[in-house]
């Protein structure tokens, strides 16, 4: 089978399934895994499709960001290990901005119960805290955006700008070494920016979906963070290459893959 037409089965696929592996695809094509991770590195680099430990995913457009109701059942397990670190992380007693978004309210999850103070920037955070024991919840003003119940606009920017806190906990949409750390809004991203200007230091969550991608506004330069936390599915290069630049690379594996 020549490449083009390797190509072509591999498109077609991932029409019909959110992600192809190169063993899946040797075996449809009769090529070599080698072969086939070629095949998927210039489609890559078309923007066809998006490189993934293992195999491919669809490229999604910058600006289209997808239901946080798919987004919370998507990855769970990486998610909560990803979460589960970033607890270990918070100290009894630290003041914490935390992000929207799906890791986020995992991480909310895990925070009730610990005498720490949280300004939550979604509403799905707020209901996780609302009553939770030894939890002193700050509740910024804003607009909430529909589906996300992301908090935005210039309460939720006034709010954040007048305390400090010790650390910020974002979990961007989209996130790469030459990006850096992206959104799909941009009021959701001038509410992360904000977030960082006020924060001692900066933990960053982000799933291995997540790497090598971009959304449409741009909050801050990979390196700005202080520790990124995700998991196996990162490729390994770019974790390396994050280090590099100073920042602590944390690699959480969900349970089920120990």
């Amino acid at each position: 089978m020549k490449s083009a037409e390797r190509q072509r089965v591999i498109v077609e696929r991932l029409r019909d399934a959110d992600q192809v592996g190169v063993a899946e695809l040797a075996e449809a094509t009769g090529a070599s895994e080698m072969t086939v991770r070629r095949d998927l590195d210039q489609l890559a680099s078309r923007g066809v499709l998006r490189r993934v430990h293992g195999g491919a995913v669809p490229a999604a457009p910058s600006g289209i960001e997808p239901p946080f109701a798919a987004r919370a059942t998507a990855a769970v397990a990486a998610k909560r290990a990803i979460a589960a670190a970033a607890a270990e992380l918070i100290r009894d007693g630290e003041t914490i901005v935390l992000d929207s978004g799906t890791t986020a309210l995992e991480l909310a999850r895990l925070l009730r119960g610990r005498p720490v103070t949280v300004m939550p920037l979604s509403l799905h955070a707020v209901r996780e805290l609302a009553e939770a024991p030894g939890v002193r919840l700050l509740l910024p003003g804003g607009e909430p955006r529909p589906g996300e119940q992301a908090l935005v606009g210039p309460l939720t920017l006034a709010s954040l700008r007048a305390l400090r806190f010790d650390v910020a906990v974002l979990s961007p949409c989209a996130f790469g070494l030459d990006a850096g750390l992206t959104a799909f809004d941009l009021g959701d991203a001038e509410v992360k920016q904000a977030a960082l200007d006020v924060a001692a230091r900066a933990i960053v969550l982000a799933d291995g979906a997540k790497w090598g991608r971009a959304a449409l506004a741009h909050v801050c330069p990979a390196d700005r963070a202080d520790v990124v936390i995700t998991d196996p599915g990162a490729p390994e290069d770019q974790r390396a290459a994050l280090a590099d630049r100073g920042v602590l690379v944390h690699v959480a594996v969900p349970w089920e893959s120990r």
